[in-house]
């Protein structure tokens, strides 16, 4: 029988290093909606029709596959590695269509909870990973996840703390392509990162009508860079609410807590990925809080955090900037 490990609430990472503190158990919302594991893709185009269809606001929950689709197993070993097929790789739960959203306007979804079921696991693809030229032959650890820990057991006496997000949340692309999830794009997709749980809310810029979120990649932990190609892989229930913003843009997705907020940047390179997250920052202080350009420059390197989300799908990467909300004026403060 298969284990589900229910999280209301996940630590809160603060500051350089990961120092955490736990974050109050929110109220969790009941789910208007519900999609199973069964109503997935595995691409990103405005041609895939979307299975369902909600207003702004609402509530919904979706069951996420793990990673291989099915292709892994409890029972999985070593030797299954090589027989992966990457052309199922990321089932995505959806799309939904989202009434009210248009072009240039912006979602938001906010994750009021995750449950993971009873297992996972983690591994290296021969060619695939940060270090694919280093580690070349295939690997694969199992996860048991006991319902009142929120750590797993890696062995050896090391403990992973248990954080799960889903590792890909995106809208459709205004394009009739069928595109691969495996690279981070400015519609979101494949950003890997582990900041993205729940108590967040993360903001997608609305490409076609009715934005056609999806949601799948789950991770139950993964640490900053998913270096070695995966994170803890692990099916899993999320529940999330959608809203429709009129009143603002963004060129690629920004997210926050209630101790930052924080933009995020896709490149070819970690260089360009940094330098357009601090760009992005510059202009959201500038927006919202009528700083002078080079007034919020200088704060985004006082009390900016830049931190790399993932590096594995070379040669894509994706970089976050992070502001504490503990360095922000007061609401009334900001700019008209």
């Amino acid at each position: 029988m298969i284990k589900v490990l229910r999280i209301a609430w996940l630590p809160v990472l603060l500051g350089v290093g990961g120092a955490c503190r736990p974050a109050p158990v929110p109220a969790i919302p009941e789910p208007q909606y519900h999609l199973t594991a069964e109503q997935t893709h595995n691409k990103f185009s405005r041609r895939i029709a979307p299975v369902l269809r909600v207003p702004s606001g609402a509530i919904i929950e979706l069951e996420l596959k793990e990673a291989t689709d099915g292709q892994l197993t409890p029972a999985s070993t070593a030797d299954d590695i090589p027989q992966v097929s990457f052309d199922p790789i990321h089932p995505l739960t959806g799309p939904i269509y989202v009434e009210g959203a248009e072009p240039g306007d912006v979602l938001a979804v906010t994750i009021h909870q995750i449950e993971l079921e009873g297992w996972g696991w983690a591994g290296i693809f021969p060619g695939f990973g940060f270090l694919a030229d280093t580690f070349t032959e295939p690997f694969l650890k199992i996860f048991q996840f006991d319902p009142a820990a929120q750590t797993v057991d890696f062995g050896r006496g090391f403990r992973i703390p248990l954080r799960p997000f889903p590792g890909v949340i995106g809208v459709a692309p205004d394009t009739d392509s069928l595109l691969s999830t495996i690279p981070p794009r400015a519609n979101g997709g494949n950003m890997d990162n582990p900041f993205l749980t729940v108590g967040t809310t993360v903001y997608l810029p609305v490409f076609v009508e009715g934005a056609l979120l999806s949601l799948g990649d789950p991770h139950a932990a993964q640490g900053l860079g998913e270096v070695s190609g995966t994170a803890i892989e692990a099916p899993m229930r999320v529940v999330i609410e959608v809203r429709v913003l009129k009143d603002r843009s963004i060129p690629e997705p920004q997210y926050e807590t209630d101790a930052y907020y924080a933009v995020t940047a896709f490149a070819t390179t970690l260089d360009e990925a940094a330098r357009k997250a601090t760009r992005y920052m510059i202009d959201h202080l500038v927006q919202t809080y009528g700083l002078a350009p080079e007034e919020a420059y200088v704060l985004c390197s006082l009390a900016g955090e830049l931190h790399i989300a993932e590096v594995v799908d070379v040669p894509h990467v994706l970089v976050a900037m992070h502001l504490p909300k503990t360095v922000l004026p007061a609401p009334e403060t900001r700019a008209e």
